[in-house]
């Protein structure tokens, strides 16, 4: 049995602090994406999926409870401009679930945890800080001076 550390703090951009029952981490001295490892990121992965979800039923509940029939105009503008972040913050979640789900069908499809450029293996540091990953570090980099370049022209 596995549990996320924090909650609702942890639904935005980083995956929430986890842990499994039995405390364990996936080692480098272990074989790379074996069995536990490839369940861990499941269960990291099937967590932060979770907490988006919690903190997206909360967020629709609050707008549907909420008004803008507020009185003073500077009051509704106020509200509208929150409701307005808020809405653009759960899009932001919403293109990360469908990240998410990538990643479980990478794991279900063997592919997991191997650049898709290079085909090497992406750091375990990497993949606990950005379950989602699907570039190691160097091919990420190389990517975004690409699409820095492509910009720029």
């Amino acid at each position: 049995m596995a549990t996320a550390l924090n909650g609702v703090s942890g639904a935005g951009e980083e995956p929430p602090l986890f842990e499994t029952a039995d405390g364990y981490r996936p080692s480098s001295d272990e074989p790379f994406m074996n069995l536990r490892q490839l369940e861990y990121f499941r269960l990291k992965l099937l967590a932060w999926k979770s907490s988006i979800l919690r903190e997206s039923e909360g967020t629709l509940a609050h707008l549907q409870s909420e008004s803008l029939r507020e009185p003073d105009i500077t009051d509704r503008a106020s509200s509208e401009t929150d409701f307005s972040i808020e809405l653009r913050t759960r899009d932001r979640q919403r293109k990360l679930i469908s990240k998410i789900d990538a990643a479980m069908r990478r794991i279900d499809q063997g592919e997991y945890g191997y650049c898709e450029v290079t085909g090497d293996p992406i750091s375990l540091a990497r993949l606990e800080a950005r379950p989602i990953a699907t570039m190691t570090v160097e091919a990420q980099e190389r990517h975004e001076r690409q699409e820095k370049i492509s910009r720029d022209e």
